[in-house]
């Protein structure tokens, strides 16, 4: 079988994992943490850096930090994982979802015509003029790697008032005009869960440049504690730490993730030259000024040309046991936020019912490309 995407553990992650058990450093303080944080700050280029448990973690805590309360607006993307949904509703807050652009991100220029069509900016800031509540912050999400177009979205949320929360947690090594995603508004949010750029099998990052943020953001994620003596709480707080263990792993995997980009690059220029000669595919390609991790390596199908559907090859990628999977269901049609609002969703849903995901393990080979590559081209002849 060639997998969709496979963690590649190849340095010196059983090294350090055996120092924790042997140590017995193995929760959620230890050496491995402080070295994961400041490794992903430092490769980012942000100030602080504090681990969580997962990306999920990372955004709702972001979120809080930022002042979201119960009956707020978010603008989200409906093209994402509905992670960063979820993280609203976890808030009381309610999601507004936005189209997508050609590279599956949010669709920037949509949302200015929502801020300036749908919204008043007054003194204390933004508001809807349907709903009468607060708009308080948006999510752009970095899908597969590819960075949203991220300075006219952060000089939208200036202009608005808003707190910009990027998801950032598809793209660990992705840049926008030579400046790491995450690091464009309030908090950035990485994931390292096992099909992530890299693994701590389950874990994540919120970044910032913010000092009280990040004292914020750590001390809401270690149960709001005080004093470590006595258990004294004076907010309600959250396990959301992530444990020494898995941060060693994460050391590891940071490591070698200089390798493991440039063995992505390759196989992104692999797929794109070879899918040119199949009519009715092309790639996703990053936008113009950026620099993508290539993290997931996406294509579109042109069913009248290519003469097959999505769900048609599908199937034929799995019979030959090549994973590979559609996009997500689009967040606004999710059975939890069918009545939310939206605003002039078009092209998301063409996109997403002719989107494909590629094998794309950082240990692919090209002979599992080639061979992705032929059932592709059989397939315009199913």
């Amino acid at each position: 079988m060639i997998p969709l995407a496979e963690p590649l553990l190849k340095g010196n992650e059983l090294k350090y994992v055996q120092e924790c058990i042997e140590t017995g450093w193995v929760s959620s303080v230890g050496k491995f943490v402080d070295r994961f944080e400041d490794s992903v700050a430092t490769f980012v280029g942000s100030k602080y850096a504090v681990a969580m448990s997962n990306g999920t973690a990372a955004l709702h805590t972001a979120l809080l930090v930022s002042g979201i309360k119960p009956g707020d607006e978010v603008i989200v993307p409906t093209l994402t994982f509905i992670a960063p949904i979820n993280v609203v509703t976890y808030c009381g807050a309610y999601p507004v979802f936005m189209d997508c652009d050609k590279a599956l991100n949010i669709d920037v220029d949509k949302v200015g015509q929502f801020l300036e069509q749908e919204c008043v900016l007054k003194i204390d800031g933004t508001y809807r003029k349907k709903t009468g509540r607060r708009v308080h912050a948006i999510i752009p999400v970095h899908v597969f790697g590819n960075p949203v177009s991220i300075r006219p979205l952060a000089r939208l949320a200036q202009e608005y008032r808003l707190k910009l929360i990027e998801d950032a947690t598809e793209s660990l090594g992705s840049y926008f005009s030579e400046k790491h995603t995450g690091t464009f508004g309030t908090a950035g949010c990485f994931s390292f869960n096992g099909n992530k750029i890299i693994t701590t099998g389950g874990g994540g990052m919120l970044v910032t440049d913010d000092e009280k943020i990040a004292q914020q953001a750590r001390h809401l994620s270690t149960q709001a504690k005080e004093d470590n003596l006595y258990y004294s709480h004076d907010q309600v707080g959250y396990n959301y730490r992530l444990t020494n263990i898995q941060a060693a792993l994460g050391l590891a995997q940071m490591e070698t993730l200089p390798a493991i980009l440039e063995m992505k690059h390759v196989q992104y220029e692999y797929y794109l030259e070879n899918l040119r000669e199949i009519p009715g595919l092309r790639m996703i390609t990053p936008p113009l000024g950026t620099r993508p991790n290539h993290w997931f390596h996406t294509i579109i199908i042109d069913p009248v040309v290519y003469k097959c559907t999505r769900d048609e090859i599908l199937k034929k990628l799995i019979s030959f046991e090549i994973q590979a999977r559609p996009v997500w269901k689009l967040n606004h049609k999710q059975k939890p936020y069918q009545s939310a609002e939206s605003f002039f969703i078009e092209k998301a849903p063409l996109l997403q019912a002719q989107a494909i995901n590629l094998p794309c393990s950082s240990s692919l080979t090209e002979d599992q490309m080639k061979t992705v590559i032929d059932v592709l081209k059989k397939g315009s002849r199913l």
